[in-house]
């Protein structure tokens, strides 16, 4: 067994994007620490490692938010006000963020900002590269982030304060944003509906999709 690092959309998902039961009992009874590595904002993996039942050890927003139950410290780094400014201007060219009048996905971020994956991504990579920013298409939204951010960096800055080295992870996930952390762990899986960034960055490719892949992977690291 070894410490894990796992996405959350696409990884313990199901295809509509609803958690797959399934996945709970495994991770509450993995003997290492797990680590929950996400695009969401903060409060989405906290809540997930509560009610699975595991202690709260996260990297959010694609690496710019990170905590830890074991030393209770909550680390930002990135910069919201120049995404800010990305989305200011991609919204007076007259594009939407697609979230509707209520925007949960945005409302907490700390780090960076997303938008709908049915919006232009085009002009807002345009955008993006004119402010020194950069977009991640995580197949669920457009984050617009710092290039200095990425999971990558966020699985350095936890193995530091677990004192654990990131090549002693083993990391499921599906997208571009998990290849930074493919390329420091130890041992690394895309499940197979994963993006070709993805494929191409992980160690192995699960024969399953979506949770069905995440346990397959699971089950690979037991033997």
């Amino acid at each position: 067994m070894q410490a894990l690092a796992i996405d959350i959309d696409g990884t313990l998902t199901r295809a509509d994007g609803s958690l797959d039961p399934r996945v709970i009992d495994p991770l509450r009874t993995w003997p290492d620490p797990v680590v929950v590595a996400t695009g969401k904002a903060l409060p989405y993996p906290v809540g997930l490692c509560e009610f699975v039942g595991i202690p709260v050890r996260i990297i959010a927003e694609n690496g710019g938010a990170v905590y830890l139950a074991d030393d209770d410290l909550l680390e930002f780094t990135g910069d919201r006000e120049r995404a800010q400014r990305v989305i200011k201007r991609y919204t007076d060219e007259g594009h939407s963020l697609g979230w509707g009048s209520v925007d949960f996905v945005n409302r907490w971020r700390e780090t960076e900002l997303a938008v709908n994956i049915d919006q232009q991504l085009e002009p807002l990579e345009e955008i993006a590269t004119d402010e020194g920013m950069r977009v991640f298409d995580t197949g669920y939204a457009y984050h617009v982030t710092a290039p200095t951010v990425d999971k990558g960096v966020g699985l350095r800055t936890v193995g530091t304060r677990l004192d654990i080295d990131p090549s002693s992870f083993a990391v499921i996930g599906d997208s571009e944003n998990d290849a930074a952390m493919f390329d420091l762990a130890g041992v690394s899986y895309a499940v197979a509906n994963g993006d070709d960034t993805a494929k191409a960055a992980a160690d192995h490719i699960t024969e399953a999709t979506y949770a069905d892949g995440m346990l397959e992977a699971l089950e690979a690291l037991r033997e």
